[in-house]
């Protein structure tokens, strides 16, 4: 199913002829009937010729209303263009016709209505003047044919006229991610909130659960409608109305966007290519505010010229919008800014989630080339080394791919170690991946760290995973994937929670060799009170337990590895033989001091070999 947009200047017909041909009058509002002139977007539908059928999305001409204009022609497979004959071209069919240029609405025909008004040399000149405005444009070379809503002159020749170009239409990708962006929110007595839309890039099933993404409200559809003919499926490219449950319709503007939950996000930056039109009435300047229209959105932006200082009629240009308020919007979208009632250009989304850039940066404007206009393999480079790790999903919104496609793509490129996918698992939602570049600084990053610590603590037998994660400056999510391929790749080895270089193990020199030998001995002196002030340095000591030379049980109570083990051995022995023992038995087992046996009895617990019962252990 195909979406036919109105355009043309107020009072030449549009909403005439759409009755005409559907016989269903889009004036919906009771102003609009009264004073003659289409306000707010209308909406119909006709069966063609063919018996395919197609909704009419009918838009107003006068000047004040053009942003409800633009509300409804972002979806659009053929524009419709209506020029009255007793009147020719007029301001309002040159913006709208500039409006279907910037939104690259490649097909259309154009409707000369009243033509039972006007003699035949007086057509032949209006005709004429049509082919000069459309000179240039999109619609360049299209049909011209005279009609009369009155009479019904022409409307058979130019239905046959829709029907053949739409039949060589292809239809709407199918992405598998669902969007509609919202035109209209009203309520129904019985039902409940009801939104219209034009459907793009998936379907939408009845009892899906979806999302509003600007307003992050969950909610689920109760029923689908399609030319009011209850549907279980809306299909990409069908003007859908959609049942919500557990919203209300006035919390919904226009605007707004249902999609699935989770796959698209709002913006509040987006990199664009933009043309200034060659008719707007002054440059577009470096930090100027202008309002821009995308889907059935509209929002205050600020102009951030990337390569110049000032962008003439005419000339294209790389460009950030800084949104005063999100915009749901993706890869390969047209906009139109507008400035005091007036289109000055549009064009499309390069990058929709941008970071700030430096200006004048040729590497800057080198990757937005690449992102606009490169093979669907440089675009997924482009967007990884964009913001690295990338997440699967992340992909292939910012990239604008079929999921399957970016799936297939991005294993090709792993397979040509161009990426690199985090955490062993195959391609797909919850992955991170990095670029080729981008995990070669990763594994160099991680390589100096430990190399770091390894110079800054020689004695240790590695850094904890937590110290190294924070070097990295990695969430932990990711972290646990680099980690596995940092193994992978023999980058380091992992015991525990520490982390160490392949060829790292620490060593003591000679001096502190022989202060460790002479510390040993001194513990091993007086096995079961050994001193507690021996003067040994707190690195040498560590490695020292490491190694399983001395057992730490206290903050300064340390046992050599044999009395430690021994100790163990007869506290054992006794609580199989006797059930229970207290700190005082141990005291006296030993002949050593109370410090010493409640140091060693605590340190039993936190090991989970005894457990306390009062005032004595048991063991567990």
């Amino acid at each position: 199913m195909y979406v036919i947009g109105t355009a043309g200047h107020v009072d030449h017909g549009k909403s005439t002829l759409v009755q005409a041909l559907t016989g269903i009058d889009p004036d919906r509002l009771r102003e609009e009937k009264e004073r003659g002139m289409t306000i707010d977007l209308g909406f119909a539908w006709l069966r063609l010729p063919s018996g395919n059928e197609v909704s009419i999305v009918d838009v107003p001409g006068h000047e004040r209303f053009v942003n409800n204009m633009l509300a409804g022609v972002g979806g659009i497979d053929l524009a419709l263009l209506v020029v009255a004959a007793d009147e020719s071209v007029m301001p309002q069919t040159r913006e709208h016709l500039a409006i279907l240029d910037l939104l690259k609405v490649e097909r259309g025909l154009v409707a000369v209505t009243k033509a039972d008004l006007v003699d035949d040399d007086w057509y032949e000149l209006v005709e004429a003047d049509v082919e000069d405005v459309l000179e240039g444009t999109v619609l360049e070379g299209s049909d011209i044919l005279p009609v009369s809503a009155i009479t019904g002159e022409g409307l058979p020749e130019l239905l046959a006229a829709v029907d053949a170009m739409l039949a060589d239409t292809p239809p709407k990708r199918d992405l598998e991610r669902p969007r509609l962006p919202i035109d209209r929110s009203f309520t129904i007595a019985g039902f409940g909130t009801v939104v219209t839309g034009t459907l793009i890039d998936g379907s939408l099933d009845v009892g899906e659960s979806v999302e509003l993404v600007l307003s992050r409200r969950e909610t689920r559809i109760r029923g689908l409608q399609t030319h009011r003919s209850k549907v279980d499926r809306a299909l990409p490219g069908t003007r859908v109305a959609a049942n919500l449950s557990g919203v209300s319709h006035e919390d919904i503007s226009r605007g707004e966007v249902l999609a699935r939950a989770g796959w698209l996000r709002p913006t509040g930056a987006m990199d664009v290519r933009l043309k200034v039109i060659p008719d707007a009435p002054h440059s577009v300047r470096h930090n100027m505010f202008v309002t821009v229209h995308t889907g059935s959105s509209e929002a205050i932006a600020r102009v951030r010229l990337l390569e110049t200082h000032s962008a003439t009629p005419g000339e294209t240009t790389w460009a950030q919008l800084k949104l005063s308020t999100p915009l749901a919007v993706i890869k390969g979208d047209s906009f139109v800014i507008r400035s005091n009632r007036t289109t000055l250009g549009g064009g499309d989304v390069v990058d929709p989630h941008a970071r700030r850039h430096r200006r004048m940066f040729a590497p800057l404007l080198d990757r937005l080339e690449v992102m606009d206009s490169g093979t669907e393999r440089d675009v997924i480079l482009k967007t990884i080394e964009l913001s690295e790790p990338s997440e699967f999903r992340s992909i292939v919104t910012r990239a604008n791919l079929a999921p399957e496609a970016a799936r297939s793509e991005l294993q090709a490129m792993a397979d040509e170690d161009m990426v690199v996918p985090l955490g062993g698992q195959a391609i797909g939602p919850g992955v991170f991946i990095y670029s080729a570049s981008g995990w070669d600084a990763v594994s160099s990053g991680a390589e100096a760290a430990l190399e770091a610590y390894h110079r800054q603590y020689p004695l240790r037998k590695g850094a904890p995973k937590e110290e190294l994660r924070s070097r990295l400056k990695m969430t932990q999510q990711t972290f646990n994937g680099a980690l596995l391929a940092l193994k992978d790749d023999n980058v380091l080895v992992e015991e525990g929670a520490l982390v160490r270089l392949s060829g790292h193990s620490p060593h003591l020199n000679e001096r502190q060799r022989r202060a460790a030998d002479d510390y040993v001995r001194l513990l091993e002196s007086t096995p079961y009170s050994p001193p507690t002030d021996a003067p040994i340095d707190t690195e040498v000591l560590n490695l020292l337990v490491d190694e399983g030379r001395v057992a730490r049980v206290s903050e300064s109570v340390v046992f050599s590895a044999s009395a430690y083990e021994d100790l163990l051995e007869q506290i054992t022995a006794h609580l199989r033989e006797h059930g229970e023992i207290t700190v005082a038995d141990v005291r006296d087992m030993f002949g050593t001091s109370r410090k010493y046996a409640l140091a060693l009895m605590d340190h039993l617990d936190k090991r989970r070999v005894t457990r306390r019962v009062g005032d004595a252990r048991v063991l567990r």
